[in-house]
């Protein structure tokens, strides 16, 4: 029946090895599912009644330029080549603690293991014996549910999910990735055990979101989470950002809907996990910043700045890296109205080179941010903003040309002005570095070394200093 899909050899090595071990195996979960998704995949999992570790063993020693890995106290094993990668585990039945996902587990069968697993789709397997080999078993109606696009449980969703709460974030995953949808009652079994998110650590919660976010629409994930409060357990800021309020029947619109047409339209345009997150978090600071100005409507001055720095405790919490990706979302969250304020002035060169400095090596991913963040639906409003960004664009693209002022380094730093003037680091040399920028941002002076010079030494007499 899946010759084709098991063309691999070393599906019938592990049926071989299978057999001479005396176990019965099968091809579960993923793969199985993505045969009939028609999705590229190159993640096998194996399921054997006996030992996964003596399987994967064995079957490793016939696979040429392949690496075993053993993972005692899990009873698994994986083998890895230069495109693939292959995890035996052997059946197995669990039974759970509510204080903690970490199930007891014992040998089980292979209906024992089946009965464990998350969703029907995830159910189905391909079995590797020699007297049924190829054939399909789908115990939970799995088919039927990937044909209708279902997400359904096996068993009582709210035993399965209050068994390993991590589930209803893979059910959210699911769901968008494979734009299915969540049966009613594996739905509301969501809401009622959404409280029981607070046991699974934060680092297994933030893996599964980054997975919605990289899918090619996570509006869908997002508006699973917060309507089933899952969203609320771990991301309370975003959550923050929903709802309208009116007063003197002024009102703004709602920020969490726009945050998710920001992020769509951002995923639209790249891959980036961390311009996404900066769509996330472009406006968090709004609920906070928000006030109501009687005769002129609601504002919320300053937000850029305020979600620019809660950036790093979001990060923080979430467990996300606090490096280079969180530097770029907190530049990208802090300058996200800059390109747009350009377009709502006379434009003029330095506004421009200081956009060009501020945003740096993020600058093309802060016009993408921009263009996305225009969610009117006035379509000849959306057409202007649009017209006024590449305008912006344009203007950028001649000054950096012309001043080179992209990835700015001073054509004379802090060690020369040093020497210049015969003393170590000081608060003037502070003032002449900065006052060497802010000349060359301004366009006081080119961003060339022998004006520089001029200004540096000119700058230095001001302060009373003496060339050496």
């Amino acid at each position: 029946m899946f010759e084709k899909q098991l063309s691999h050899h070393i599906f019938k090595t592990v049926s071989e090895e299978s057999g001479r071990l005396g176990y019965k195996t099968y091809v579960v979960g993923g793969y199985v599912r993505d045969i009939y998704l028609k999705r590229h995949s190159k993640d096998v999992d194996f399921v054997t009644v006996g030992s996964g570790i003596a399987l994967a063993s064995a079957v490793q020693k016939r696979l040429k330029g392949s690496h075993l890995s053993v993972f005692k106290n899990f009873g698994t094993a994986q083998i890895k080549t230069d495109e693939w990668e292959f995890e035996f585990v052997g059946a197995r039945k669990e039974s759970y603690d509510r204080s903690s996902r970490n199930p007891k587990v014992e040998d089980g069968s292979f209906e024992d293991d089946i009965h464990r697993r998350d969703f029907t789709i995830n159910t189905l397997a391909i079995s590797l014996t020699p007297e049924n080999y190829g054939e399909l078993i789908d115990i939970f109606g799995g088919l039927k549910d990937l044909h209708q696009g279902v997400i359904r449980t096996p068993l009582d969703p709210q035993i399965t999910f209050s068994d390993d709460p991590l589930r209803m974030m893979r059910a959210a995953r699911f769901a968008t990735q494979l734009n299915f949808k969540i049966e009613d009652k594996t739905y509301q079994a969501l809401i009622k055990e959404s409280h029981r998110l607070a046991i699974i650590s934060q680092e297994r919660i933030t893996d599964e979101l980054n997975k919605i976010i990289l899918a090619k629409q996570p509006s869908v994930g997002f508006k699973i989470l917060f309507n089933t409060k899952l969203l609320h357990q771990f991301f309370p800021e975003l959550v923050k950002l929903y709802g309208v309020e009116i007063r003197e029947g002024k009102s703004h619109k709602d920020n969490f809907y726009h945050t998710l047409q920001v992020l769509d339209q951002t995923c639209e345009k790249t891959g980036d996990l961390w311009v996404r997150w900066a769509a996330i978090l472009h406006d968090i600071a709004k609920p906070p910043t928000k006030r109501f100005v009687p005769g002129e409507g609601w504002t919320f001055h300053g937000h850029e700045d305020k979600g620019s720095r809660m950036v790093k405790p979001i990060f923080r919490r979430l467990k996300l890296p606090l490096g280079e990706d969180m530097r770029k979302v907190t530049n990208l969250v802090k300058l996200h109205l800059r390109p747009i304020a350009l377009t709502k002035e006379c434009i003029t060169d330095s506004a421009v080179r200081r956009l060009i400095f501020d945003a740096g090596e993020d600058l093309e991913d802060l016009i993408l941010l921009c263009k996305s963040d225009i969610t009117t639906k006035n379509k000849a409003k959306e057409v202007r903003f649009l017209a006024n960004l590449i305008n912006v664009e344009q203007n950028i693209a001649t000054v950096e040309e012309r001043d080179r002022i992209r990835n700015w380094q001073p054509p004379i730093d802090g060690q020369e002005i040093m020497n210049l003037f015969g003393i170590g680091p000081s608060r003037e040399i502070g003032e002449i570095k900065s006052a060497l920028k802010e000349a060359i941002l301004d366009g006081k002076i080119t961003n060339k070394y022998d004006e520089a010079l001029l200004f540096v030494l000119e700058k230095g007499k001001q302060l009373g200093l003496q060339k050496q």
